[in-house]
This record gives C-alpha cells, sequence and structure tokens, in this order.
C-alpha cells in the first residue's frame, strides 16, 4: 500500500504559477512511476504528466507545451509539478498517483496502471 497526499493547490492569476507536491507513505517510493492527472467539472480525467519509478524518464501531455516539470525527491518520498504559465483552462482538480513499476524508466499516459490515488487538490486560474 501506498498513501498519496497532494498538496500546494490555490488560486492564481493567469500566466502565474505553482508547485504542486505529492507526498507519499507506506512501500519503497523508489518502485512506483508517479503521474499526475487532473478533472475539470464536466470533463473527464486527463494526463498531465508522468515521472518514472527512478526519475531518468519523464513525459507530459502535449497541452503542457513545455510549462509544467515534473520532478520527484525518492530520499524524501516526494514528487512535484511545478507549473508555470498558468492559464484559465488549467483549472481542475490535480491528483498524483502511482503505481509499482518492473521498469526503472517507464510510464504510463493512462489512469488503468495506476493503483494508488491521492485525494486530489484544487487549482483555480483567474483570468
Amino acid at each position: 500500500q501506498v498513501q498519496l497526499v497532494e498538496s500546494g493547490g490555490g488560486l492564481v492569476q493567469s500566466g502565474g504559477s505553482l508547485r504542486l507536491s505529492c507526498a507519499a507513505s507506506g512501500r519503497t517510493f523508489s518502485d512506483y512511476a508517479v503521474g499526475w492527472f487532473r478533472q475539470a467539472p464536466g470533463n473527464e480525467r486527463e494526463f498531465v504528466a508522468a515521472i518514472s519509478r527512478s526519475g531518468s524518464g519523464t513525459t507530459y501531455a502535449d497541452f503542457v507545451e513545455g510549462r509544467f516539470t515534473i520532478s520527484r525527491d525518492n530520499a524524501k518520498n516526494m514528487v512535484y509539478l511545478q507549473m508555470n504559465s498558468l492559464k484559465p483552462e488549467d483549472s481542475a482538480v490535480y491528483s498524483c498517483a502511482a503505481y509499482a513499476s518492473l521498469y526503472t524508466d517507464a510510464w504510463f499516459k493512462t489512469a488503468g496502471p495506476y493503483d494508488y490515488w491521492g485525494q486530489g487538490t484544487q487549482i483555480t486560474v483567474s483570468s
């Protein structure tokens, strides 16, 4: 079992920045790949970014367009999502998720493989 808790959400103006944190507890965190997903009201959940268990592999959704950076610190059991140049359409509940990965550099862009989810943190970007 892995428990995930997100923090860092809030209200920000368009063009602003936020850094989300995902704190993990439980099993050996370095065994898990981690992804960030978001869901806005009336929309389906969508992939944002993912990082391999080693941290050497990262991937992003097309809409990120270089604005976000995912990183992790396995010694602290933390994953971060630095979000810059935020737009009103980035407003959503952002959740981190994890799955035990057999490969050091693998990740998934779909939600299905992720076994553990946090409760989510709300981000609202005002225009």
